[in-house]
């Protein structure tokens, strides 16, 4: 059986990006990395898939009129890919109707939030301007509205009474390489899969989302 391909869609540093490659170098993903796809020449994320001898590919925003024609142009350099799973690591960009629909429950995003908590950006900002006690990270599946598709896992991360808008995002990053990685092997591992807005894991339906606990590393899909 051939090996699956996974297409990663990037606009900045990429350390989510690194901690997928570093998740297929050790064998928790069972996939290749076909391409890494920016929208932007000066990503540093290129740097880091260039370091592992992986297509690293641009696709400058700044060279097409309007979205539509900009996700024209995505959609034709990943089909040449044929990828099983597209993963938008820190891609700044809304993705059109058509693009969603083109690879239809195959693109994954992580969201620096409890989603349905603080959706778009700035959201440690504004989970410290709310008070919040719990902030966090959720991996999920890409539908029209933004932020909104349906989530696989969630990583919890205590506020801390110290805590600024830096400290925060770093320790809710550290998070997001646990856990963005970990749903990419499920998803490989045909253990994930998606109908609608209903997720499954191991065949079983997830009636909220598998919780990980960033002071306590296991795995509950009760809260």
């Amino acid at each position: 059986m051939a090996q699956k391909s996974i297409v990663i869609l990037i606009s900045g540093s990429g350390t989510n990006l690194q901690a997928i490659i570093d998740a297929v170098a050790d064998g928790q993903i069972n996939a290749s990395i076909s391409a890494v796809i920016s929208n932007r020449a000066d990503a540093k994320g290129l740097d880091r898939a260039r370091q592992r001898h992986i297509n690293a590919v641009i696709i400058d925003q700044n060279e097409y009129d309007d979205r539509a024609s900009y996700d024209q142009a995505l959609i034709a350099e990943i089909d040449k890919y044929k990828p099983d799973l597209i993963a938008l690591a820190g891609f700044m960009r809304i993705l059109s109707e058509e693009f969603i629909s083109h690879f239809n429950n195959i693109i994954l995003n992580i969201h620096p939030s409890l989603l349905p908590e603080f959706k778009g950006l700035h959201t440690h900002r504004r989970a410290l301007e709310a008070s919040k006690k719990t902030h966090g990270a959720s991996v999920h599946f890409v539908s029209n509205e933004l932020d909104s598709g349906p989530v696989v896992i969630q990583a919890e991360v205590p506020v801390l009474a110290t805590d600024t808008e830096g400290s925060l995002a770093e320790r809710v990053l550290q998070q997001e390489h646990v856990i963005y990685p970990m749903a990419i092997s499920w998803y490989i591992d045909g253990r994930l899969e998606v109908n609608g807005n209903t997720v499954l894991l191991d065949s079983k339906v997830l009636h909220r989302p598998v919780l990980w606990q960033a002071n306590q590393p296991v795995i509950s899909e009760q809260r």
